[in-house]
């Protein structure tokens, strides 16, 4: 046997025929077609319902529903006072301005369109200018004592 790519040929026993549905009672595959016999299965264009438990009562007809989900939920990222600081005294704000796009680039917060929202958790001693989507009233008032404006983004 020569060893040229174009005589390359699979291992006896890695490869099968392919199985030729309908092509009569010699094939080994003609009558029924291996559908079976009878039911939903065997019948052209038999499509099963993807969460179909054969009959039984369906698991989310089964499951108690409750609840709310309000389709108008606001899901804010939140920044607290403190991680301003240390943000501010490691250097990586040098400007001393801080917007969402600056914390999504320092890797503060994860989404890029997500909105921010700065809460009053710690103390602020640098003078920045913030800039976020909402603040809490605590935040506002610390970063003003500080020296620092607040600017509500669009």
């Amino acid at each position: 046997m020569s060893n040229h790519l174009g005589s390359l040929r699979s291992p006896e026993g890695a490869t099968k025929k392919k199985k030729r549905i309908g092509r009569g009672q010699g094939s080994g595959h003609g009558g029924t077609s291996t559908r079976g016999h009878k039911g939903h299965q065997s019948r052209s264009g038999f499509g099963q319902i993807p969460n179909f438990e054969g009959g039984q009562m369906a698991y989310i007809r089964r499951v108690p529903k409750f609840g709310f989900h309000n389709p108008f939920r606001v899901e804010y990222q939140t920044v607290n006072l403190d991680r301003l600081q240390e943000l501010a005294e490691s250097g990586k704000l040098g400007d001393g301005q801080v917007s969402p796009e600056s914390l999504f680039e320092m890797g503060v917060i994860s989404k890029r369109n997500k909105p921010v929202k700065i809460l009053g958790n710690g103390d602020i001693s640098t003078k920045l200018a913030v800039t976020a989507h909402k603040i809490s009233a605590a935040a506002r008032t610390k970063i003003e004592q500080a020296g620092g404006t607040v600017t509500l983004h669009e």
